[in-house]
C-alpha cells in the first residue's frame, strides 16, 4: 500500500500541488478562460437545439471533411466549443472544466489555447488525409466520413492531457491516455477515435519541440556564465 502511495505521489504529486495551490490562492479566478469555454459550449448547445439556431451554429462552427479547406480552417476554432449532437453535453462540459482548468493553471492561458487548437486542427486535417488514403489503409477512412460533422472538445482534451502529463513527468498517465485511445480505435474504428490519435501525434511533436527549446535555452544559460560573471556579462574579447 505504501509503495502504491509513493508511486501515486511521484506520478501526480507535482501536478496536484500546482493545481491545489492555484485554486487555494485564487479559486475560480485561476481559470477564467476555462469558465468562458464552458459557458460558450453550453451556449452553443442551447442555440443549436433551437429551430432558429441550428443552421447558425452549423455555419460558424461545424466542420466536415467535404468542406472547402479554407472554410474548414475558419470554422475550426469555434468547432472546439460546439458539442456533438449525438453525445451528452455534460460530458463535454466536464472534460472542459477539468482538463482545460488543469491545463490553464499548469501551462497558462495562451499555451493551453495553442495546444488545444493544434490538437483540434490535427484531427481536422487528418480526416481529409485519411479519406484520401481510403479504407484499405490501416490509417485510412471511408469516403462516407467526409460528411460526418466534426465538432467537440475531445481531441483538444486528449492533446492537453498528454501534454500536461508530459510536462509534469506523469509519464505513466500520458502513456495510459494514449493506450486508451488506441484501444478506442481497435474497438470502435471511427473518425473520432482516429482523430484522437492524430491529436496525440501532433502534441507529441510539440513536446519534442518544447524539450529541444528548453535544452537549448539551458545550454545557452550554462555557457553564458563563467566564474565571476553573471549571465548577462559578455566574456572578454580574445585575439
Amino acid at each position: 500500500m505504501r509503495a502504491l502511495a509513493r508511486s501515486a505521489r511521484a506520478e501526480w504529486g507535482p501536478l496536484f500541488s500546482t493545481v491545489r495551490d492555484a485554486l487555494a490562492a485564487r479559486r475560480w479566478r485561476a481559470v477564467p478562460m476555462t469558465l468562458a469555454a464552458v459557458c460558450l459550449t453550453a451556449l452553443f448547445q442551447y442555440v443549436q437545439n433551437q429551430p432558429w439556431g441550428f443552421q447558425f451554429v452549423q455555419n460558424i462552427g461545424c466542420v466536415r471533411a467535404e468542406d472547402p479547406l479554407r472554410l474548414a480552417l475558419l470554422r475550426t476554432p469555434l468547432s472546439l466549443f460546439v458539442p456533438a449532437l449525438d453525445l451528452p453535453v455534460w460530458g463535454a462540459l466536464v472534460q472542459l472544466l477539468i482538463v482545460f482548468g488543469i491545463a490553464e493553471i499548469c501551462l497558462g492561458r495562451w499555451r493551453t489555447l495553442l495546444i488545444a487548437y493544434a490538437a483540434t486542427l490535427a484531427g481536422t486535417l487528418y480526416a481529409r488525409v485519411g479519406i484520401e488514403w481510403g479504407p484499405g489503409n490501416p490509417f485510412g477512412l471511408p469516403a462516407s466520413d467526409a460528411q460526418v460533422v466534426d465538432t467537440g472538445p475531445s481531441a483538444a482534451v486528449v492533446g492537453l492531457a498528454v501534454f500536461v502529463c508530459w510536462r509534469y513527468r506523469a509519464y505513466f498517465t500520458a502513456a495510459l491516455v494514449t493506450a486508451l485511445m488506441v484501444v478506442e480505435v481497435l474497438v470502435k474504428d471511427n473518425l473520432a477515435g482516429k482523430e484522437h490519435l492524430a491529436a496525440i501525434a501532433a502534441v507529441l511533436v510539440l513536446c519534442v519541440l518544447s524539450a529541444v527549446r528548453h535544452r537549448r535555452g539551458g545550454t545557452r544559460s550554462e555557457g553564458s556564465g563563467s566564474e565571476g560573471e553573471g549571465p548577462g556579462v559578455k566574456p572578454p574579447i580574445q585575439s
